[in-house]
C-alpha cells in the first residue's frame, strides 16, 4: 500500500496552483487540433482555387498551403486559450478596477506631494463611504461582483456540466433593490430544468435568502436570468408624502364626539315586529287515493239508511 500523503491547499503536491482543470485542459488541447486542421484544409482550398485561375495548379496548391498553414495556427492558438480567455472574462471587473486605481495612484504620487496625496485618497474614499446613497451603490455593485463568482461556483462544485467540463458563461450582473441580477449563457449538456431543482443550493452558496431563475429570451432557452434576493421590499416601512402636508397645529373645525357603543343587548327590550302572512285560498279537495293498479276506486251508492242485511 502506498502511503499517504497531506494534500496541500493549492493545486498538487508539486506546488503550482491549477488554473485551468485537467478536464478542459485535455478538451482544450483537442479541440485546438480540430480547428487547426479544418481551418488550415478550408482555407488552403479555397486560396488554391481562386490562385489557379492566375497561375499554374502546382503554385497554386503551394499557396493555398502557405495560406492556410498561418491561418489554422491562428485558429488553434484561439481555441487552446479560449479557457484561459475566460478566466480573464470573470475577473475582468476586478482586473479593470484594480488597473485603473494602480494607474491612478502611480499619476497622482508622481504629480503630487505626499500630504496632498493622502488627503486626496482620504476624500475620494471617505466622501462616498459618508454618504448613504453612494455607500448603498458601491455595496449593491459588490455584491454583484460577489454573486457572478459564486455562481460560478455553483457550477463548477454541483452543477453537472457537459462532457468536455466548459461551464456556462456568466455575462454581467445589476442591482436590483432586493438584491442581484444575473444573466447566463449556458453551454451544450444543461438546461433551465436541471437548474430548477437546485435554487436552495445557489441560494446559500450566493449568501442570499431565494433565488429565483427564469428564461431571458423567447427564442433562445440557453439565455437564462438568475434573480438573487436578499430582503423582502413588501414588508418595509414606506414614508408617506401625505404627512408633511397636514399641520400639526391645525385643529378640527368641530370637535368629534365618539358614539356610544353597546356592550349588552336585552333581548326583552328589543321591539319583536308582527308578521302577518297573506291568507291562502279555498283548501282544495282531498283527492281519493288510486288503487294498486292505479284506477280510481268505484263510487259507493248506498246511503248510511240502506241496510244490506234485509237481502242476505
Amino acid at each position: 500500500m502506498s502511503k499517504s500523503s497531506p494534500r496541500r491547499p493549492f493545486g498538487r503536491n508539486t506546488g503550482t496552483v491549477t488554473v485551468i482543470e485537467a478536464k478542459v485542459h485535455r478538451s482544450s488541447a483537442r479541440n485546438a487540433r480540430l480547428a487547426f486542421i479544418l481551418t488550415a484544409v478550408i482555407v488552403g482550398l479555397l486560396a488554391a482555387v481562386v490562385a489557379a485561375s492566375y497561375m499554374h495548379p502546382i503554385l497554386a496548391l503551394l499557396l493555398g498551403a502557405l495560406i492556410g498553414a498561418p491561418a489554422g495556427g491562428m485558429a488553434w492558438v484561439l481555441v487552446r486559450v479560449w479557457p484561459v480567455l475566460r478566466v480573464l472574462w470573470w475577473w475582468t471587473p476586478e482586473i479593470g478596477i484594480t488597473t485603473l486605481l494602480g494607474a491612478g495612484w502611480v499619476q497622482l504620487a508622481n504629480h503630487t506631494s505626499g500630504p496632498v496625496t493622502l488627503v486626496v485618497v482620504a476624500l475620494v474614499v471617505g466622501v462616498p463611504a459618508a454618504l448613504p446613497a453612494t455607500r448603498r451603490a458601491l455595496v449593491a455593485w459588490t455584491w454583484c461582483l460577489v454573486v457572478r463568482h459564486r455562481l460560478r461556483v455553483c457550477f463548477a462544485q454541483f452543477i453537472i456540466a457537459n462532457q468536455s467540463g466548459s461551464l456556462p458563461l456568466i455575462l454581467w450582473a445589476k442591482p436590483t433593490p432586493v438584491g442581484e441580477r444575473v444573466w447566463v449563457y449556458l453551454r451544450p449538456g444543461l438546461s433551465l430544468a436541471d437548474l430548477e431543482g437546485r435554487l436552495d443550493r445557489i441560494a446559500v452558496a450566493c449568501h442570499a435568502s431565494t433565488a429565483l431563475i427564469e428564461r431571458a429570451s423567447d427564442g433562445n432557452a440557453a439565455y437564462l436570468r438568475f434573480d438573487i434576493k436578499r430582503r423582502e421590499v413588501l414588508t418595509a416601512t414606506v414614508g408617506s408624502p401625505l404627512v408633511d402636508v397636514i399641520d400639526s397645529d391645525s385643529t378640527p373645525a368641530t370637535e368629534r364626539i365618539a358614539a356610544s357603543v353597546p356592550t349588552a343587548l336585552d333581548l326583552p327590550d328589543v321591539d319583536v315586529q308582527t308578521i302577518t302572512l297573506p291568507t291562502q285560498g279555498k283548501p282544495a279537495q282531498k283527492k281519493p287515493p288510486a288503487t294498486a293498479n292505479g284506477s280510481k276506486p268505484a263510487a259507493s251508492s248506498s246511503t248510511p239508511e240502506d241496510d244490506i242485511s234485509d237481502w242476505i
